[in-house]
C-alpha cells in the first residue's frame, strides 16, 4: 500500500489549454526538452529546422501547423512522473478538449501576451470551474510586443472569473524585455534569445540586492522594485490551498519559444499541482488509494500507426495498479478482457507497459470493443460520468465517390466516429448518412483521413439543418406518434437512439411546445 501511495504522490497529470496560436505545442515541448524526454527542440514553424513538434504528428498537423488530436506524453521530471495532454485549441475540436478535461487533475492554460484572452480559452475556463479544477496561467510570447503585465493581469481576472497571483514578473517585454524576477523561488533570470540554450540564473539576496541593479540598470531596477511593491500590495500572499481549490490561479510570464520562464513554471508546477484525485463515478466516489483497479475510456484514437489499421482506446487509471495480463471487466458488454499489450506514450512512441498507477494514460490496442465513456474494473459495476457529446452545429451529406471502396469507407467512418471527432446519423426517411460536426474544419480533416489512411474517397453533399437533438419519452404513443408526425427528420444516432433534426431554431420551438411528453436533449448524456 505504501508503495501504492508514494507511487500517487509523484503523479502530476495535466491538460495544456490556450487558443490556436498562444503557444501551446512549443510550450509542450520545452516541458519534454526539461524532463529529457526530447534533445532538441525543432521550432514548429521555421522550415530550417525540418523536425516537427513531438506532439503535433498526424500529416494533416503537420501541413497546417495546428494540433488536431489530443497528444498524450508521459516522461519524469526529477522525482515527479509528469502526463501531459497536450490538447486541440482549434474550436473545432473544443469537444475533444472537454472529455481530456475529465481525464486531468489540474490545467496550465497558455495565454498570448499581445492577445489576451480570447474566447475558446473562456470556454475551457468554464468547464474548469465547473469542475473545480486548479489552474495555472503561463503569458507567453514576452519577447514580442505585447500590452502592460498589468492590463493583462486585470483582463485574465475579469475575463476568466478567477482571482490571480503572479509568481514570476517580467522586466520590461517586446524588444527591451530583460528577464524576469522569480517571485515564488526569489530569484532573477536573465534574457538571452535563444531557441536552443537554458536561460542564465542570477543568484540575489532579496529584491533589493544591488546585484540587480548591475544586470539590468538603474531604471528598470527600480521599476521591477516598484511593480513588486505594488504587486505585494495588491495581491494577497499566495496559499496554496486556495489554487488546489480553482480559487485562485498562479501566473507565470516567458517565451516558450525562447525556453524562458519554463523552468521556473514547471518547478513551481511540480512542487503545488495536485496529485492524482478522488474521481466521482455514478455509484460512488472513487479514490486513487483504492486497492483495486479503475479506469475509463475518454478518448479513441484510429491509426496511430499508419502502417497498422488499429485504434488505441486512452484509459486513464483512477484508482488501484493496472496489471498486463491481468482480467479486467468491462462494464458496459459485461466481458472480461485482457491486454497484452497497453502501451504509455511518448507522443508517437509507444512503449509497452506492465503497470500503471493512478493518474497515468495508458493506451489499449481496441479492435471495436470500445466507446469513449467506457469503464473498466476488477469486477465491480462502475460507471464514470461526465464524458458528453454534444449537440453538433454543422450537418453534411457524405457520399461515396468510388463505389469499389465502400467497405473502406464504412470502415473508415465507424473508426473515425467511435473517437468522437464526429457524430453520425442515418436518416430514417432515406437511409442516408449524415455527419455532425462542431466546426467546418472537422470535415476536411475527416475527408482527408479517409483518403490517407482508408484509401476511401467521400464527398460532401449540402443539408439545411439547425439542431439535431436526442429525444426520449415515458409515453410510448407520444413518441410514436412524434415520430411519424416528423418521419423525414427522424434519424438514428450510432448507438440507434433517435435523434430529431430540426431544420430551424422555429421548427424546434414548436416541436417542443407541440409535444409536451417529449425530452429533447443536446448532449448524448441522459
Amino acid at each position: 500500500m505504501a508503495n501504492l501511495t508514494s507511487e500517487i504522490e509523484k503523479r502530476r497529470t495535466f491538460a495544456i489549454i490556450s487558443h490556436p496560436d498562444a503557444g501551446k505545442t512549443t510550450l509542450t515541448e520545452k516541458l519534454l526538452l526539461f524532463g529529457g524526454a526530447i534533445h532538441v527542440a525543432g521550432a514548429v514553424k521555421s522550415n530550417k529546422i525540418k523536425k516537427t513538434a513531438t506532439s503535433d504528428w498526424m500529416e494533416i498537423e503537420k501541413q497546417r501547423g495546428i494540433s488536431v488530436a489530443t497528444s498524450v506524453m508521459g516522461f519524469n521530471y526529477g522525482d515527479y512522473k509528469i502526463n501531459i495532454l497536450d490538447t486541440p485549441g482549434h474550436q473545432d475540436f473544443a469537444e475533444d478538449t472537454f472529455r481530456t478535461l475529465t481525464a486531468v487533475d489540474s490545467v496550465i492554460i497558455v495565454v498570448d501576451v499581445a492577445k489576451g484572452v480570447e474566447q475558446q480559452t473562456r470556454r475551457l475556463m468554464e468547464v474548469c470551474r465547473m469542475r473545480h479544477t486548479p489552474v495555472i496561467i503561463f503569458v507567453n510570447k514576452l519577447d514580442r510586443e505585447g500590452r502592460d503585465p498589468f492590463d493583462i493581469l486585470d483582463e485574465l481576472e475579469t475575463e476568466l472569473q478567477i482571482k490571480v497571483r503572479p509568481l514570476s514578473w517580467p522586466i520590461n517585454i517586446g524588444v527591451h524585455f530583460k528577464g524576469v524576477y522569480n517571485i515564488y523561488e526569489g530569484g532573477l533570470d536573465l534574457f538571452t534569445p535563444d531557441k536552443q540554450k537554458i536561460t542564465e540564473r542570477v543568484e540575489i539576496s532579496d529584491i533589493n540586492d544591488p546585484i540587480i541593479d548591475e544586470n539590468i540598470g538603474d531604471r528598470d531596477a527600480q521599476k521591477l522594485r516598484d511593480d513588486i511593491e505594488l504587486i505585494e500590495g495588491v495581491y494577497p500572499e499566495f496559499n496554496v490551498q486556495d489554487y488546489l481549490e480553482g480559487k485562485v490561479a498562479p501566473v507565470f510570464f516567458g517565451s516558450a519559444l525562447n525556453t524562458f520562464g519554463v523552468k521556473e513554471l514547471l518547478d513551481c508546477f511540480v512542487r503545488i499541482a495536485p496529485s492524482p484525485r478522488p474521481v466521482q463515478a455514478v455509484e460512488r466516489e472513487v479514490k486513487p488509494q483504492e486497492e483495486g483497479f479503475s479506469g475509463f475510456v475518454f478518448k479513441i484514437h484510429a491509426n496511430m500507426d499508419p502502417n497498422h489499421r488499429s485504434c488505441i482506446a486512452f484509459v486513464k487509471v483512477c484508482s488501484g495498479v493496472f496489471q498486463r495480463n491481468a482480467p479486467y471487466k468491462h462494464v458496459r458488454q459485461g466481458k472480461i478482457l485482457k491486454f497484452a499489450a497497453p502501451t504509455a506514450f511518448m507522443a508517437q512512441k509507444k512503449d509497452i507497459v506492465d503497470e500503471a498507477y493512478p493518474g497515468d494514460i495508458i493506451g489499449i490496442p481496441d479492435n471495436g470493443n470500445f466507446k469513449i465513456g467506457d469503464t473498466l474494473t476488477e469486477g465491480e459495476q462502475l460507471h464514470f460520468k461526465g464524458l458528453p457529446s454534444f449537440s453538433p452545429e454543422m450537418f453534411k451529406y457524405i457520399e461515396n465517390t468510388d463505389p469499389m471502396k465502400t467497405k473502406q469507407l464504412n470502415k473508415g467512418i465507424e473508426q473515425l466516429m467511435d473517437e468522437g471527432v464526429a457524430q453520425m446519423f442515418t436518416n430514417q426517411f432515406n437511409g442516408r448518412k449524415i455527419i455532425g460536426t462542431v466546426g467546418q474544419l472537422q470535415f476536411e480533416v475527416i475527408q482527408y483521413r479517409l483518403l490517407h489512411e482508408y484509401g476511401a474517397q467521400c464527398r460532401w453533399e449540402p443539408i439545411s439543418l439547425y439542431k439535431a437533438c436526442w429525444i426520449e419519452s415515458d409515453d410510448k404513443d407520444a413518441l410514436e406518434a412524434f415520430k411519424k408526425r416528423k418521419y423525414q427528420f427522424m434519424a438514428t444516432d450510432k448507438e440507434g437512439r433517435d435523434v430529431f433534426l430540426a431544420d430551424s431554431g422555429y421548427v424546434l420551438q414548436m416541436a417542443q411546445s407541440d409535444f409536451p411528453k417529449i425530452r429533447f436533449h443536446f448532449t448524448s448524456e441522459f
